[in-house]
């Protein structure tokens, strides 16, 4: 009995003890590490003390703690260093989850088949090999607002340009080589290699208001062969063929108000006599080269959806001398001629996509020399009038489309007033994204020196095709028509043109392209009909 006493008493002295000593032992909440075994015994330090036996708190204020505690920012996911319960995170649909890490516990991994090559390498990721992108043109800052998304490049192998100040320059050169069967369109022919050398310059200004835009254009065709004149055969052709040609105009805009705009324009063009023109003199060397230049200046009112234009202009045409196989020269003074003249212009935006308009011009033509060389008195005045509208359609049909009636009457009784219909179209159809078809109509006056001849009438007719099989290559195809009326003779041409044209884009920067044309001429007078076929292939370089 009595042994029994003391068995079951030493039992609960052991079991206090073990009790008493796994509790010293079990680390405190307040503390991220375990407690050593001088703190364990540090009765200070013991939590378990009682209130009236704990120590007075010390007159210096409570011991500073530096440092940052365990898990300090530890997110609400993921690891924890104190092993708390964390949330499970949450994956939207679709979204890959990651792998869990490879340890103890972890599904077995499926068997390699013998056949199965080893790799001893890790893949590359998608992002290996790439130009890291900054964060801040990524968008991944927090804060920042999202990276605008860039707009969609129409003509990726178009010309970039390099910005001058506020313009954007675009420049480019072809250099062209190829054939033509009868460079100078005459009845008899007689072939020809030639190259072509054509270099471009566009700038824009790139303001809020106002707006300068300067186009230059230009080229220079050179014959390998000369032509020298054949015996019993009549021809008009120049033993030297060799032709520059340049077209440029530099356009302004300022903006005086919100409905008033001032306009300017300022344009120079370089040419010849075209091949095969009753213009061009015989026994000539080359071709004369002239130049007309000029300027307009207009101002453009806006009253609502009313739209005043009016303006004036001024040109000036000059000859050089002409150059004979004899060696001697003959002076084109009576060819140089001034135009004075004058426009207005009203149109109303009837609709969205629509706005009729009309225009009436008129000028005065003063030659240098008040007779020709055949005794005609060139000076005349004239114009025409016209009505027609601009429209866009869905943007799928855009242009302007217009007819009128052209007279011009000169001051030598002998020369018959000339007239006729008058026609001009500019229209763009984008049938699909990758095919444009265009159409173009011209009329104009032009002067000549044939004797008892007012001048000429001519209409032009364009239609084009463009098709891009892929975004680097592209073919073109064009067909052009149109008359020549000669007024007080009874001379009328017809002329056609065929062409076909394929452009290979290797980069923006550089384009091949190779072209073939069949030109006609259908004259109602014998021995001036001709023909002829071009095969060209170039390169172009832009920037």
């Amino acid at each position: 009995m009595a042994l029994s006493g003391t068995a079951a008493q030493a039992q609960t002295v052991t079991s206090e003890l073990f009790s008493s000593r796994r509790a010293s032992q079990m680390t405190p909440p307040d503390s991220p590490l375990r407690r050593t075994a001088a703190e364990l015994n540090d009765p200070l330090a013991s939590p378990k003390l009682p209130e009236n036996e704990q120590p007075a708190p010390p007159r210096t204020g409570p011991i500073p703690k530096y440092g940052l505690p365990a898990a300090n920012g530890a997110a609400e996911t993921g690891y924890d260093s104190l092993n708390r319960k964390r949330k499970q995170p949450k994956y939207y649909p679709g979204q890959a989850r990651p792998k869990p890490p490879i340890g103890p516990g972890s599904p077995p991994r499926p068997a390699i088949a013998s056949n199965t090559p080893l790799r001893l390498s890790i893949p590359p990721s998608q992002s290996a090999h790439k130009t890291p992108i900054p964060p801040a043109m990524a968008g991944t800052i927090v804060g920042q607002p999202p990276r605008k998304r860039l707009k969609i490049d129409d003509d990726p192998f178009g010309a970039v340009g390099d910005y001058a100040g506020s313009f954007l320059i675009k420049s480019a050169v072809e250099l062209r080589g190829g054939y033509d069967t009868n460079p100078g369109r005459t009845s008899v022919p007689r072939g020809s290699p030639f190259y072509v050398i054509a270099p471009e310059f566009v700038a824009f200004s790139d303001w809020e208001r106002h707006a300068v835009v300067a186009d230059l254009r230009g080229s220079f065709t050179g014959y390998t062969n000369t032509f020298p004149p054949v015996a019993g055969v009549a021809s008009s052709a120049p033993t030297n063929l060799d032709r520059p040609d340049f077209i440029g105009h530099v356009d302004g805009r300022l903006d005086v108000t919100h409905d008033t705009r001032l306009l300017g324009q300022a344009r120079l063009n370089v040419a010849t006599d075209n091949p095969g023109s009753p213009n061009v003199q015989a026994g000539l060397s080359r071709y004369p080269v002239y130049a007309t230049f000029g300027g307009t200046l207009g101002v453009d009112q806006n009253f609502n959806r009313l739209q005043l234009s009016a303006g004036a202009a001024l040109d000036r045409t000059v000859y050089q001398y002409s150059e004979l196989t004899d060696g001697t020269s003959t002076s084109n003074d009576d060819r140089n001629y001034n135009q004075y003249g004058g426009l207005g212009r009203v149109s109303y935006d009837l609709m969205p996509g629509l706005k009729p308009f009309g225009e009436i011009v008129g000028n005065i033509r003063s030659h240098d020399l008040l007779v020709d060389r055949n005794g005609y008195q060139r000076n005349s005045s004239g114009g025409n009038v016209r009505a027609g509208t601009s429209f866009e359609f869905s943007r799928m049909l855009t242009g302007e489309v217009a007819v009128g009636w052209a007279a011009r009457t000169y001051e030598d009784p002998r020369l018959l007033p000339l007239q006729g219909l008058l026609t001009s179209a500019s229209l763009v159809w984008v049938a699909t994204p990758l095919t444009t078809a265009r159409f173009f109509a011209t009329t104009s006056i032009d002067e000549t020196t044939v004797p008892g001849v007012s001048g000429v009438l001519t209409h032009t007719y364009t239609a084009e095709v463009d098709h891009d099989f892929r975004r680097w290559l592209t073919v073109i195809g064009k067909f052009t028509w149109g008359t020549q009326q000669y007024q007080g003779n009874d001379r009328f041409d017809r002329f056609y043109s065929l062409s076909g044209d394929l452009i290979y884009k290797m980069s923006r920067a550089l384009w091949l392209r190779g072209t073939l044309r069949r030109d006609w001429l259908d004259s109602n007078l014998p021995g001036n009909s001709t023909a002829s076929t071009v095969v060209m292939l170039g390169v172009r370089v832009q920037n």
